[in-house]
C-alpha cells in the first residue's frame, strides 16, 4: 500500500508518495496560498496529480506547524494563520474521500527518524527541531504521541533549566512567557545571545565557524548555548528517559554539538551519568514530509482501499 505525506507550512505545500518499502515514488512541491479555501484545493490537487501519475492509491498524512485541538477537533497554534480555527483533517477527509490525518511537524519528523531515519530500532524517540524556532516531538513505537491536549514534546516552551541569574527573566517568547527554551536554543536564540554580548553573525553554523577561527566572543556564546542545550535535553531524559534524541532544523548540522554534548548531560541527569544517544537526522529537510505519510501504520494501510478512495 502506498502512503502520501504533505509538508504544509506558511509558504509551501511540498507532497511525496511513498511505496510499501518506504521508497520515494513522487514528489512536488508548489507555494501555499494565503486562504483557507486555496490551501484545501492545493492539497486536493497535487493528491490528485501524485495518484494519477502512479496509478495508486494512498493513505494520506499531513504536518503542520501547529495542532488539531482534541476538543474543538480545529486547528490551533499554526503559523498559517488561515488555517486556524478550521476542521482541515474533516473538510480535506471529505474532498478526498478518506481519512486523512494531521499532526504537528516536529511529530512527523521525530516519527519519520523513529521508523527508517536515525533512531530507527529504538522503542522512544525524542525528536527535536533547532532552527528558526524549536521544536519537539515524541514517537514511541513509531508512533505520534500527541497527547491528550495535542502538544505532546512542545519542550521548547518550558522554561531554561537550571537558570543563571544573568538567564532569568531575560528573554520573551512569541507564546507570552518569559525564558523559554526556545529563546536561548533555538538558531534565532544563539544568534540573540551572540549579538547580546557584543557579537555579529546571522546563523549558528556562522557563529561556529568564527569560534574555529579564535573568536572569543565567538566561543564563549558556544559555551553558553551547549550547555544551555545539556541542560534543556537533560529535562527531557530525566522526565522520558528516550532510547534516542534525533536533532534537526538547522542547528543540527553544527557538528560540534554531537562531540560537546555526551560529557555535558550527565552533569545535569539524575544519577551523574547517561547513556542517551544525541544524534544527528538522516532524512535532513525530507524527514518531516516523510514522517507526515508514517502517520499510518502498515496494519492500519489496509483500510484505504481503492473504493473508499474512489
Amino acid at each position: 500500500m502506498y502512503r502520501i505525506g504533505i509538508d504544509l507550512g506558511g509558504t509551501k505545500i511540498e507532497l511525496v508518495m511513498l511505496d510499501g518499502a518506504g521508497v520515494e515514488v513522487f514528489r512536488k512541491r508548489r507555494p501555499t496560498p494565503r486562504d483557507y479555501p486555496g490551501t484545501l484545493a492545493a492539497v486536493v490537487e497535487l493528491v490528485k496529480e501524485a495518484e494519477a501519475e502512479t496509478g495508486q492509491r494512498a493513505s494520506i498524512g499531513i504536518g503542520i506547524p501547529g495542532v488539531v485541538s482534541s476538543l474543538s477537533g480545529k486547528v490551533k497554534n499554526c503559523n498559517a494563520t488561515w488555517i486556524n480555527g478550521q476542521p482541515m483533517d474533516k473538510d480535506l477527509g471529505a474532498m478526498l474521500g478518506r481519512e486523512v490525518r494531521i499532526a504537528n511537524d516536529a511529530n512527523c519528523f521525530a516519527v519519520s527518524e523513529a521508523v527508517d531515519g536515525a533512531g530507527a530500532g529504538k522503542a522512544l524517540v525524542f525528536g527535536v527541531i533547532l532552527g528558526t524556532g524549536c521544536g519537539g516531538g515524541i514517537a514511541i513505537s513509531h508512533k505520534v504521541h500527541a497527547g491528550g491536549n495535542g502538544i505532546g514534546g512542545e519542550w521548547g516552551h518550558n522554561p531554561l533549566p537550571w537558570m543563571t541569574a544573568e538567564e532569568f527573566n531575560s528573554t520573551r517568547c512569541f507564546c507570552g512567557n518569559a525564558d523559554c527554551i526556545e529563546t536561548f536554543v533555538s538558531g534565532t536564540g544563539f544568534v540573540r545571545d551572540f549579538r547580546a554580548h557584543g557579537g555579529e553573525a546571522t546563523s549558528g553554523i556562522e557563529i561556529v565557524a568564527r569560534m574555529a577561527e579564535g573568536d572569543a566572543l565567538a566561543g564563549a556564546a558556544f559555551e553558553r548555548f551547549i550547555d544551555r542545550l545539556a541542560r534543556a535535553l537533560a529535562q527531557v531524559i530525566n522526565t522520558l528517559d528516550p532510547d534516542a534524541i534525533v536533532l534537526g532544523g538547522g542547528v543540527s548540522n553544527i557538528d560540534l554539538i554531537y562531540q560537546r554534548l555526551p560529557a555535558l548531560l550527565p552533569k545535569y541527569v539524575l544519577g551523574g551519568e547517561c547513556a542517551t544517544p544525541v544524534l544527528k537526522n538522516h532524512h535532513g529537510a525530507s524527514s518531516g514530509v516523510r514522517g507526515a505519510a508514517w502517520l499510518w501504520a502498515p496494519g492500519e494501510l489496509a483500510a484505504i482501499s481503492p473504493e473508499a478512495c474512489a
